[in-house]
């Protein structure tokens, strides 16, 4: 391919179609409209179809994708330097190649700067990289296949948005009209504490895995260790913290504008002895007085409708949730039938949910393989209909 930049000058008074690069070759975004008298750049570029266009700066991330048509005529600044292919490559297959690791690699090695922020790649170093180019025929075979993988794992993003969609409608139906005797959430509760971060592993009486955010990954209301770094406490402190089955874990600091503080897991069968940190607390509920899980769901219901922004409170940039007040407040206990009725309704839905995106991220990984196979030739094109 070869750079092929065409500038457009920034007049007043008219309206022009501001686009942006994703990480990663995930695409365009569309910035929204601009007044030409408004920006301070006097010309801009202008993207057009079957193009690929980058991001010079912060090149590592792999700010790199082939122009669609819906995105033709939209500018960018020069930051953003545009090419036009060969008539060797389909600009389909460009598009899928955009989105490899591999290439991402190459333009890692290639940028220069001294500030990590600030590196850019240059339009002469990406056209540095070397890539094996198979006949047109087969790379049009090779979109097939990947836009297969690609449609497979969009239904299967859109089966479980679906029904966690859903999920979320049974719980606000539920406790938008349940009935019951009204009680406080920290009366159903044995036990409530705050956790601790610990010292180094080994300086303590006792090592345990310390909880950190992973554990709150979407898909799923149980929570994994795995990543959570071991560290040490005192015979006292890890008595009242070790995490036991059914225990909630409630985040009281985090979040975002965008994302409330106040996420919930609840912990499962066959845990390594864990630990919450001192931005989450641990929340045992008495099994004599409500069953723990309808308590889990109650809280992440209220987390997810973002009744706890009511709760939060933001200090020097972080939103901490005000436990004591949260869980504090009342709210209906319907009979133990009605609240494991609601329970196993939620879980089943839960555990579609969790199924299908564990599917999906089991086809993207297979998908990453496939094209870095095709791409470096370790998989033909006949071994990757068949795997298709």
């Amino acid at each position: 391919m070869r750079l092929d930049i065409q500038r457009t000058p920034m007049r007043p008074a008219t309206t022009y179609r501001l686009a942006g690069v994703l990480n990663a070759g995930q695409g365009l975004v569309a910035k929204g409209e601009i007044d030409g008298g408004g920006t301070e750049y006097s010309a801009m570029n202008v993207l057009r179809v079957d193009q690929v266009v980058m991001r010079k700066l912060t090149a590592w991330e792999g700010p790199i994708t082939v122009v669609p048509a819906e995105f033709d005529g939209f500018v960018v600044s020069n930051e953003f330097p545009t090419f036009t292919l060969g008539p060797e490559l389909v600009p389909a297959w460009m598009r899928h190649v955009c989105r490899s690791p591999r290439l991402w690699a190459e333009m890692k090695n290639r940028v220069s700067g001294t500030v990590q922020r600030r590196k850019r790649l240059n339009p002469e170093q990406l056209l540095q990289i070397e890539l094996p180019i198979p006949p047109r025929e087969v790379q049009a075979r090779i979109v097939e296949i990947l836009d297969a993988v690609d449609d497979q794992i969009t239904a299967l993003d859109s089966e479980a948005n679906t029904a966690r969609k859903l999920l979320h409608g049974v719980l606000a139906e539920h406790f938008a009209t349940v009935k019951g005797e009204r009680r406080r959430i920290v009366d159903l509760c044995s036990h409530v504490v705050g956790g601790v971060w610990g010292n180094p592993e080994g300086e303590g009486e006792v090592d345990r895995l310390a909880l950190g955010p992973r554990i709150y990954a979407p898909g799923t209301s149980d929570f994994v260790t795995d990543g959570s770094p071991v560290r040490s406490f005192t015979s006292k402190q890890a008595g009242t913290r070790t995490v036991q089955e059914q225990d909630i874990i409630l985040e009281r600091s985090g979040g975002s504008p965008e994302q409330p503080v106040g996420r919930v897991v609840i912990a499962g069968s066959d845990l390594e002895p864990c630990v919450p940190t001192d931005f989450q607390r641990l929340i045992r509920v008495d099994p004599q007085k409500v069953s723990p899980r309808y308590v889990f769901w109650r809280l992440r219901h209220d987390w997810a409708s973002g009744l706890t922004y009511s709760y939060s409170r933001r200090t020097t940039g972080i939103t901490n949730l005000s436990v004591k007040e949260y869980i504090a407040r009342e709210v209906p206990l319907p009979a133990l039938e009605e609240q494991t009725g609601l329970t196993e309704s939620a879980e089943a839905v839960d555990a579609l949910v969790a199924t299908l995106r564990t599917e999906a991220v089991r086809l993207r990984q297979a998908r990453a393989g496939l094209l870095a196979g095709l791409l470096d030739r370790t998989i033909d094109i006949k071994s990757a209909e068949l795997e298709g």
